[in-house]
């Protein structure tokens, strides 16, 4: 169990040196001496890609061509312009999925403040700032899909990274509550 303990001891020190090598100076916002603790960039997953949305729709469109000419056959004329107007609402979805995946969430850790950000196609949001002396991080929820990851100032809360899994959220709350604890101590370890 020593073993185990140590090993895990030497894990952690080695992730937050990586975090801490890649600690870089600000340039902007207003941060021009600050280093940075955490500068996350949350993004959504997407399962399907460019080329695999044009093979499915390509897929979808071959089908449907194939079972409109049978309806057509069959004396059922209407029915092609409802697999069209079908495949529309496809392409459609899609497109909207893939706008939303355009759009990310920025965390980043200083020792004066946290702030969070929402970015997307070139302009930045700032949803959330406090100072890292008084921000609190929160992971609630025991049901199984409901760990809420939650920024807290003076009964104030933001939900961040609702874009990742159950076990990324646990593993991002530890990471940012250790960058909140560097910053508050000054350390870049």
């Amino acid at each position: 169990a020593k073993h185990r303990v140590d090993h895990d001891h030497q894990q952690q020190r080695r992730h937050d040196q990586r975090l801490a090598n890649r600690a870089i100076l600000a340039l902007g916002s207003g941060l021009m001496n600050s280093v940075f603790y955490m500068d996350a960039v949350i993004t959504p997953h997407r399962s399907l890609g460019k080329k695999g949305f044009v093979a499915l729709i390509t897929a979808l469109t071959v089908i449907n061509c194939i079972t409109a000419v049978v309806f057509v056959m069959m004396g059922a004329a209407p029915v092609p312009v409802f697999l069209g107007l079908d495949l529309l609402a496809v392409v459609f979805a899609f497109n909207a999925s893939f706008r939303s995946a355009e759009r990310h969430e920025r965390v980043q850790v200083t020792a004066e403040e946290v702030r969070v950000y929402a970015e997307w196609r070139g302009s930045k949001e700032v949803l959330w700032r406090s100072p890292t002396a008084f921000t609190g991080v929160i992971l609630n929820g025991e049901a199984e899909d409901e760990d809420d990851l939650r920024l807290r100032l003076s009964g104030k809360e933001i939900a961040v990274a609702r874009t990742l899994s159950r076990p990324e959220r646990a593993e991002f709350a530890k990471a940012l509550d250790r960058a909140i604890w560097r910053a508050r101590r000054g350390t870049v370890v």
